[in-house]
């Protein structure tokens, strides 16, 4: 056996498992987070504190923050109080009516690349900061500056909502990670490798997902006995496909926590009921961090985390008639605060029991196909594939081949020839129809997203 296998053979196993996490989550966090600078265990404890108050206690709190950052934006980014005075905007009046903030209209990516600096509450040189770029999958990429504040606030939702599930810090956790041709990983103890044993997190670098890439990370799962997966749902999708084919219904970890695409309904029941584990979706975005989650566990609503931002929706126009973008104004970054920021996401927000929650998560505005000149969303498409084609594991449209091309990852009993009549049937003309494997769907960004759709 390797050395590094041999090491994840002994910590996976108690006592040393427990041994390993506590150490992690009691040592050598403490320490990391001292050497980096960072302040994440306060506001671990202040979200704690928060979310056991009584709702409606916890919904003035955050009407009281929306209207602390409508004054500290208007009075220190210039952007905002051009734009207050402009329209003649007083941030007091929301604290009598939130829908008074509908006054102020919604901000874009595009309008961030315009202004630049005057979105910012002081120059980039005067403070600590941390550049994030947006992925791009919902229009073209800007870059967010975060104040450390406002990372770690981010740093710290991550850790309370996993907590409302059930991981704490000292059970161990795995995240899933592309392995780019050509990248060589050091082989030595790293500043990552601290960073990955502070966390209690181990990673997973993949570059395929054929059979002979998902046995590999079958293996390495059997072999971690991680509490906690975090990946895109499509790659645990596959998995999940893979390993009942092979092995049957088996168990390699507690919790999936989905993330960086919609999760399909479809996708939750396979990888819930083959792998018997609990299906967790959240919601989050380069400009926020983690915003919502199902912190009620799988069967719970993916509920809006009040504490960090005031969240709306608009109506959408064009092909998406009659569905709505989800708006949200963050309460933590004062380096670059986003009010009333359209996220380019598809989402209603509603109110259960006093909380907001999201409902009618249907993807990103771009994942609209034209098929013979009209326009047909997403979900369309995926209901005709499962219920009327039937024997389609997986698919992606490609928009950049003319027909487009439809990628198709059949199921293990299903037959080409027919699931191609089929498709002719339904679309005639349409696509032009390719059977490949799951190695062979296009990945997008730089963080190798599967996207149903691709556009360029």
């Amino acid at each position: 056996m390797k050395p590094v296998p041999l090491i994840e053979y002994f910590f996976a196993r108690q006592p040393l498992r427990i041994v390993k996490g506590l150490a992690s989550a009691y040592i050598a966090y403490p320490i990391a987070e001292m050497a980096e600078q960072r302040r994440i265990r306060p506001k671990l404890s202040e979200l704690r504190r928060h979310y056991v108050l009584p709702v409606a206690q916890r919904r003035q709190i955050a009407l009281d923050r929306l209207v602390d950052m409508l004054h500290f934006a208007g009075q220190h980014v210039p952007y905002y109080g051009d734009l207050f005075r402009a329209v003649h905007f007083d941030p007091d009046k929301v604290r009598g009516d939130p829908r008074y903030l509908q006054d102020l209209p919604c901000l874009t990516k595009d309008i961030i690349r315009e202004q630049g600096d005057r979105l910012l509450s002081r120059p980039l040189k005067e403070c600590r900061h941390h550049a994030c770029k947006t992925g791009g999958s919902t229009g073209r990429s800007c870059v967010i500056y975060y104040d450390q504040d406002g990372a770690d606030y981010s740093s710290a939702v991550t850790l309370y909502a996993r907590e409302c599930v059930g991981h704490w810090k000292f059970k161990p956790e795995l995240h899933f990670a592309c392995q780019f041709p050509g990248e060589v990983r050091s082989r030595g103890p790293s500043r990552e490798d601290f960073k990955c044993f502070a966390m209690n997190r181990s990673n997973i670098f993949f570059d395929r997902i054929d059979d002979a890439g998902l046995e590999d990370i079958w293996k390495i799962l059997l072999r971690r006995k991680p509490n906690l997966v975090h990946a895109h749902p499509s790659t645990i999708y596959a998995l999940a496909c893979y390993v009942e084919r092979v092995y049957g219904e088996r168990k390699a970890f507690e919790i999936f926590e989905s993330s960086g695409e919609l999760l399909q309904p479809y996708m939750r029941e396979t990888i819930a009921r083959v792998l018997r584990c609990w299906v967790i979706n959240r919601y989050g975005l380069a400009e926020f961090g983690v915003i919502a989650y199902q912190v009620e566990g799988q069967d719970g609503a993916v509920k809006v985390l009040e504490s960090e931002g005031w969240p709306e929706h608009r109506p959408t126009g064009g092909s998406n008639k009659g569905a709505s973008e989800f708006v949200f104004t963050g309460f933590r970054n004062r380096l670059m605060p986003l009010i009333r920021y359209a996220t380019g996401d598809l989402a209603r927000v509603e109110e259960q029991g006093g909380e907001f929650v999201l409902t009618d998560v249907v993807g990103r505005i771009h994942d609209v196909v034209p098929i013979n000149g009209i326009a047909h969303p997403t979900h369309h498409i995926q209901d005709m594939l499962d219920y009327r084609v039937g024997g389609v594991q997986e698919f992606q449209i490609d928009l950049r081949t003319s027909p487009p091309t439809m990628r198709i990852v059949l199921e293990p009993h299903a037959n080409a020839d027919d699931t191609l009549a089929r498709i002719n049937a339904y679309w005639p003309g349409a696509f032009a129809v390719a059977f490949v494997g799951h190695k062979d769907l296009v990945r997008v960004g730089d963080r190798a997203k599967f996207r149903h759709v691709v556009s360029a």
